[in-house]
């Protein structure tokens, strides 16, 4: 991973370990004797570790793709050429510019 992406990686999960760990332990100072706070704490989890899992996904998708753009033979040998100064026939070239 790159270093945008390692700080991405970071920020992400300390913000939806505060959601899931740290927001369920204050709810359990602040509902006092509330029949409800159990569910609420549970919610709270549940939705930090599904929303996680989600931009996880999502996040290590784009990160390596397992399909590329489907490119045309013609247009690869213009890049190639460009690029790398590779001659369709197989010959480098240097490019001058």
């Amino acid at each position: 991973m790159g270093t945008r992406a390692e700080t991405t990686f970071i920020v992400v999960s300390i913000f939806w370990a505060f959601i899931g760990i740290v927001c369920p332990i204050l709810l359990q100072f602040c509902m006092g004797k509330s029949p409800n706070k159990g569910i609420v704490q549970i919610m709270f989890i549940m939705t930090a570790v599904c929303c996680y899992l989600f931009w996880l996904c999502a996040f290590l998708f784009q990160l390596n793709p397992l399909v590329g753009p489907q490119l045309e033979s013609n247009l690869i040998r213009v890049m190639q050429y460009e690029w790398f100064g590779i001659d369709p026939t197989g010959h480098h070239h240097v490019k001058t510019t």
